[in-house]
C-alpha cells in the first residue's frame, strides 16, 4: 500500500512538472534559427538548430518565435530618396542596400522623371516626380550637388509639404543644407560633412551644428557626416524602428561589420 502512494504521488509529480514546463515562457516562446533579412522569401523561414540558411546561405542567427511572428507582421517602412543630379553615389547607395536589406519599401524622386547623372557617372531614372510622388514614413536626401541649382524653391517647398506625414527625416553628408533650407533643422543639433560644418553653421543660426561625430539624432531628425557615416545613420534608423538584434543582422548582412551601435550623438530618442 506505501508503495502503491508512493508511486502515484511521483506520477503526480512528474505530471505537474511537464504541465508547468508546457506552460512555462519558453514552451510558449520556443528559440528559433533563422535567416538574417535579405528580403528574400527565405525571412519567413524558421529552423531548429543553427547552420546556415539552405536558401541563399547566409549563416542563421538565434531569436524566438515570438518575435519573427512580430517583425513579419509589422507594416513593410517606406522610405523616399530625395535624388540630383550630381548625388555622390555612396551617400545614397549604402543607406539604399541597408534598407533593402531590411525589408524596406524603397523608391526615388527628383525634380522631374526627367534621367540624372551621379557625379557625372551613373545615370539614374528616378521613380517619380515631386509632383506626382506617393507618401513615406521616411524621407532621405544626400550630399554631392546641393545648391540652388538643383535644390531650388519647388523642390524645397515639397520637402516642407511632407512634414504631416513623414515620421522621419535623414540627410547624409552635405544634404544637411537641403533640410537646413527647407526649415527642417530649425532648433535642432546637426552635423554635416565635414569640410563644411562652418558653412553649415553659417547658413544655419538657428541650428547648433556638431563636428567630429558621425550622425546626429533629435528623434525623429537624423543627420549624418559624409558618406560612408550614411550607413550608420540608417543602421541606426532601422534599430529605432526594427529593434537593435536586427539591425546588426541587417550588418551582417551586407557585411558591414564595422557598425558600432549608437556611435553617435542621440539628443532625443
Amino acid at each position: 500500500m506505501k508503495k502503491s502512494g508512493f508511486l502515484l504521488a511521483f506520477l503526480l509529480f512528474v505530471f505537474a512538472i511537464s504541465t508547468i514546463s508546457a506552460q512555462s515562457p519558453a514552451a510558449k516562446n520556443p528559440i528559433v534559427y533563422v535567416c538574417p533579412p535579405c528580403n528574400s522569401d527565405c525571412d519567413k523561414l524558421q529552423f531548429d538548430k543553427p547552420g546556415t540558411c539552405p536558401h541563399c546561405g547566409m549563416k542563421l542567427v538565434k531569436t524566438t518565435s515570438g518575435d519573427l511572428k512580430k517583425q513579419l507582421s509589422l507594416k513593410p517602412v517606406t522610405i523616399c530618396f530625395y535624388l540630383q543630379n550630381g548625388v555622390e553615389v555612396l551617400d545614397f547607395a549604402g543607406p539604399m542596400e541597408i534598407f533593402s536589406a531590411a525589408g524596406f519599401k524603397v523608391f526615388t524622386v527628383s525634380k522631374t522623371k526627367e534621367p540624372i547623372r551621379s557625379q557625372g557617372i551613373l545615370s539614374i531614372i528616378p521613380d517619380y516626380a515631386i509632383d506626382n510622388a506617393p507618401p513615406a514614413d521616411v524621407l532621405v536626401v544626400f550630399g554631392g550637388e546641393t545648391g540652388s541649382r538643383t535644390i531650388d524653391g519647388e523642390v524645397l517647398s515639397w520637402i516642407k509639404a511632407q512634414k504631416p506625414h513623414t515620421q522621419y527625416y535623414l540627410s547624409v553628408c552635405t544634404g544637411a543644407f537641403t533640410l537646413g533650407r527647407a526649415g527642417i533643422l530649425d532648433n535642432l543639433t546637426a552635423t554635416t560633412y565635414h569640410t563644411q560644418i562652418d558653412n553649415l553653421r553659417q547658413l544655419l543660426p538657428k541650428t547648433k551644428v556638431m563636428a567630429n561625430v558621425r550622425f546626429v539624432d533629435n528623434g525623429n531628425v537624423i543627420t549624418t557626416a559624409g558618406i560612408s557615416a550614411g550607413m550608420d545613420g540608417a543602421l541606426h534608423l532601422v534599430e529605432k524602428l526594427r529593434g537593435r538584434d536586427f539591425a546588426k543582422s541587417v550588418a551582417t548582412t551586407i557585411e558591414y561589420d564595422k557598425w558600432i551601435a549608437e556611435q553617435g550623438l542621440i539628443v532625443k530618442r
